[in-house]
């Protein structure tokens, strides 16, 4: 099963970065349009289809809200304790609290689990929501957390922020739509299917061009502290949640995994932002990436073994 999982779902992700990876050497990508395109357009897309297309019951989409509320704060927890121990200064707090809880489930979790569940809609449905929730973390509390609610302005560049999040419609207008029963005319449905079938080379190719720009530095023992809660601290607390809450087959198989992928991106891109710790930040993303070609395979391995 292992080779398997490695070869038929590892494999091709890292394929697909490598090509990023490699396009972002030869041509020097315009990483603001691949970011925009993902996330305005091919993010949106995906999360739509999955909930206008999903299997999920209205106690099932609790049941996943509050795994993910008692998943954060378990890990906000954690990383308050560390920062406590470590005696981090305000800034670095924040930056270390980021990077466990503000995670990949975007333009990686969403094609491991489109490879590892074969498109399944269930499965795709539960981690389209994760990756929601991710981003209604990222546009509140992680641009809260780095500002340290210093300014007046900060809770209205917030809620501005969250409220250009093109995500949170999609979701709630798929929910609606699917809910309503209510057909799509062709010419709104076909775009969104091709916009839905791109996701996984798209943002698996943008996420190699923007890791890359990071230079590998391993002289940070706080990085590694953070890559291990993040790639070994954080599946074991979700497999607990699941256990905990009693879930069973494909909805638990896709949580657990959910909860096993590498520190995301939007850590790294408001501590560029906001010059708060963007060192830090940057090696905890690449380096998580990389190593995360072993833990994912464990972890859904494990997934499918107890779940």
């Amino acid at each position: 099963m292992i080779a398997d999982i490695l070869l038929e779902v590892v494999l091709p992700i890292f394929v697909l970065i490598g090509f990023g990876v490699t396009m972002q050497y030869a041509f020097k990508l315009d990483l603001y349009t691949l970011a925009k395109i993902n996330f305005y357009y091919i993010t949106p897309a995906a999360v739509f289809m999955s909930m206008y297309e999903s299997e999920m019951s209205p106690q099932l989409l609790g049941t996943v809200a509050l795994f993910y509320a008692l998943y954060i704060a378990v890990l906000y927890g954690i990383s308050m304790l560390v920062a406590r121990q470590r005696k981090f200064n305000r800034g670095m707090k924040a930056a270390f609290t980021n990077s466990l809880i503000l995670d990949n489930s975007g333009n990686y979790g969403l094609p491991i689990n489109n490879l590892a569940f074969k498109g399944d809609p269930m499965a795709t449905s539960v981690q389209a929501l994760i990756m929601s929730f991710q981003s209604l973390l990222t546009f509140t509390y992680g641009v809260i957390s780095i500002q340290g609610a210093k300014t007046n302005g900060l809770y209205k560049q917030a809620i501005i922020g969250f409220l250009k999040m093109p995500v949170p419609y999609a979701l709630v207008l798929g929910i609606a739509l699917h809910a309503l029963n209510l057909p799509l005319p062709v010419f709104i449905s076909q775009p969104l299917i091709y916009a839905d079938q791109s996701m996984v080379a798209i943002a698996l190719l943008t996420l190699g061009a923007q890791i890359i720009k990071y230079p590998l530095r391993l002289r940070r023992l706080d990085v590694y502290l953070s890559v291990l809660l993040r790639l070994l601290v954080a599946p074991a607390i979700g497999i607990a949640l699941v256990l905990l809450l009693g879930l069973k087959g494909i909805p638990a198989q896709a949580l657990i995994i959910a909860s096993g992928m590498p520190v995301g991106v939007n850590s790294s891109i408001l501590a560029e932002e906001y010059q708060n710790e963007p060192d830090f930040a940057a090696q905890t993303v690449l380096i998580s990436t990389i190593l995360n070609v072993i833990t994912i395979t464990g972890l859904i391995t494990l997934a499918k073994t107890i779940a």
